[in-house]
């Protein structure tokens, strides 16, 4: 059973459902997900519990399940992402010194407000050129650092500007609408067991397949309580936060994401996450 936030009649309300079925529920306790996220993992599994308002009206929209939680980010969590980085850049040293160091590699996706949900679009860069999705794991976690929840991520990145050096590293990642996450809050102890998670992603192209990769979870070099522990040495989150744990699926080089393309995430357990792709900004 999964949280979701829905949009309907000018209001965000919760509702509850499957992750792989969709919504079926609005949850009568106009509870609001910041003040879930704030109380913990007791507060989630009550408000899965509590008293229904009836089914899901037509004309709902699934929004992203977040509120005003900031999005962060793991890289170089998997030794495919890591060969990877080591090959756009040609600088070997700090990708490598990262992936084996005790320190994990961290730093901010999303603002809160700028993240994007089910069925709207991601965004790549007018001046880049060679543009991927990252599908990833993305935990949630309450203002304690306890982690309380999964759901999927798409951190859509550019490989050319961050190849040309990993200074720029913020203007690969962190631009509008880079971040995707849904479809819904799946409490840790409803999930799949971490070792069974398996990412897949799929990339539609004019009605047709044109990339699809997937990677277990548990090739993960990091666990998931690690990187938060890290978050949180030097960082409050009063409302929680959400951390994307890393991508070990990198296309080939000769891939790039166009304008009309359709991402999908998918895991077994935690659903699915679809979202059409936009040029945004201006070329160089």
């Amino acid at each position: 059973m999964g949280l979701w936030q829905l949009e309907f009649e000018g209001s965000c309300r919760l509702a509850r459902g499957d992750p792989e079925d969709g919504p079926r529920e609005v949850l009568r306790e106009e509870v609001g997900l910041d003040e879930v996220v704030r109380a913990g993992a007791d507060a989630l599994q009550a408000v899965l519990a509590s008293a229904s308002d009836g089914p899901v009206p037509p004309g709902a929209r699934v929004t992203a399940p977040v509120g005003q939680q900031e999005v962060w980010a793991a890289g170089v969590t998997y030794g495919r992402s890591r060969d990877a980085r080591v090959e756009e850049s040609g600088v070997p040293d700090s990708y490598d010194l990262v992936y084996a160091a005790p320190r994990p590699e961290l730093f901010m996706k999303a603002a809160p407000g700028r993240v994007r949900g089910p069925g709207e679009t991601v965004g790549v860069r007018a001046d880049s050129g060679w543009d991927v999705p990252e599908p990833e794991l993305a935990l949630i976690a309450d203002p304690r650092g306890e982690l309380i929840a999964y759901t999927l991520g798409n951190d859509v990145s550019s490989r050319r500007i961050e190849g040309e050096n990993p200074l720029y590293l913020p203007q690969a990642k962190m631009y509008r609408h880079s971040c995707a996450l849904g479809p819904c809050l799946v409490p840790v102890d409803r999930a799949p067991e971490r070792r069974d998670l398996r990412i897949s992603l799929e990339v539609h192209r004019e009605g047709q397949v044109c990339y699809a990769d997937r990677v277990d979870v548990a090739d993960m070099r990091r666990t998931p309580e690690e990187l938060l522990e890290w978050l949180y040495r030097a960082q409050d989150y009063p409302n929680g936060v959400v951390l994307l744990t890393g991508t070990a699926i990198v296309p080939d080089d000769e891939f790039t994401l166009r304008p009309g393309d359709e991402v999908v995430v998918r895991v077994p357990g935690l659903g699915e996450l679809r979202n059409a792709v936009e040029r945004v900004g201006r070329s160089a």
